[in-house]
């Protein structure tokens, strides 16, 4: 089939690659306008655009997915099916009767389960033991269209969303092109979801502030939810301190919440329950570093604690 692929973000070069490779011929790259990324803040294309230009590709960068420039030439191109991973823009009826078969998203959750632009965080945020990707035909409604295919993933103890989302792109790019081998073929068919829904909206800095009011199990989550994105964090006397993902410790002795315990080979802090061990840190306007080294410089009194609600 004739397909031009949607897909903004790292997370979806995988599945393009596939694609690139299948028996199918992607005619253009759709993708949002180059952005300002980095330290720097500097103009560049998205990882999918660089990706299309490597391998010869036509690639189209519509400010909106609506914008009748981009829809004359997408009716140019005439495109059989539009596979799309993590474009990140709204696609209106008239966009989506282009093609023939539709446009068909990969979704990384189980669906009905975590519909929205963060199913991987919040699978982590919530304790999922098991969670996915789906394919399914995108309708005007938020991922609410027919499911064709899924595969699932076991979510690990010690995940980080980040670890999570680069395990599910590669596994997810060879559901992509199965599914669309079956559309082609008639062998898959797009069937109703079935359950309840739950929502996955995007995780913002403030939700990444983290709470050692809670008991270490929620503070666990939450740190490996926000890794790499947004970036969990905490107060320190007053300035932030970013948290690189931390370990419950159920054989330690229980600390006031927020209070630091360092010693030369761990540093704790005390929660709603048992401790959590620090593992790397990166304090405000500095290079990240393990624990013990930040707390070797800082010596972090009795009397002091991680959190903005004990600082002053």
């Amino acid at each position: 089939m004739k397909l031009v692929f949607a897909g903004t973000p790292q997370v979806a070069v995988p599945s393009l690659h596939a694609l690139l490779s299948s028996g199918h011929e992607v005619a253009a790259v759709v993708t949002r306008p180059d952005a300002a990324a980095g330290r720097g803040r500097k103009v560049t294309a998205s990882p999918v655009a660089e990706t299309a230009v490597a391998a010869g590709v036509e690639v189209l960068k519509p400010e909106k997915a609506d914008d009748p420039d981009f829809l004359q030439r997408l009716r140019e191109i005439a495109p059989d099916c539009c596979p799309t991973v993590a474009y990140g823009a709204m696609l209106r009826r008239e966009t989506l009767d282009v093609p023939e078969h539709g446009w068909v998203n990969l979704h990384f959750s189980l669906l009905p389960a975590w519909r929205g632009a963060a199913p991987v965080q919040h699978a982590v945020l919530h304790g999922d033991d098991v969670t996915g990707a789906a394919t399914f035909q995108i309708e005007p409604d938020l991922d609410s269209g027919p499911v064709y295919g899924v595969v699932t993933e076991p979510v690990g103890p010690r995940d980080t969303s980040g670890e999570l989302l680069t395990r599910l792109a590669y596994a997810g790019a060879g559901l992509l092109v199965r599914t669309v081998d079956g559309i082609e073929s008639g062998d898959v068919v797009a069937r109703p979801q079935d359950g309840d829904a739950s929502y996955a909206p995007k995780l913002t800095p403030a939700d990444a502030e983290v709470d050692f009011g809670t008991p270490a199990m929620r503070v666990d989550r939450l740190v490996r939810a926000c890794t790499p994105a947004p970036g969990a964090w905490t107060t320190f006397r007053g300035s932030r301190l970013k948290l690189g993902p931390v370990r419950p410790r159920t054989d330690a002795e229980r600390l006031e919440a927020g209070r630091v315990s360092a010693d030369k080979h761990r540093v704790l802090v005390g929660t709603a329950t048992h401790p959590v061990e620090l593992g790397d840190v990166q304090p405000q306007g500095k290079r990240s570093m393990t624990a013990v080294d930040w707390a070797r410089g800082v010596r972090p009194s009795e009397t002091e604690r991680l959190g903005a609600s004990q600082d002053g």
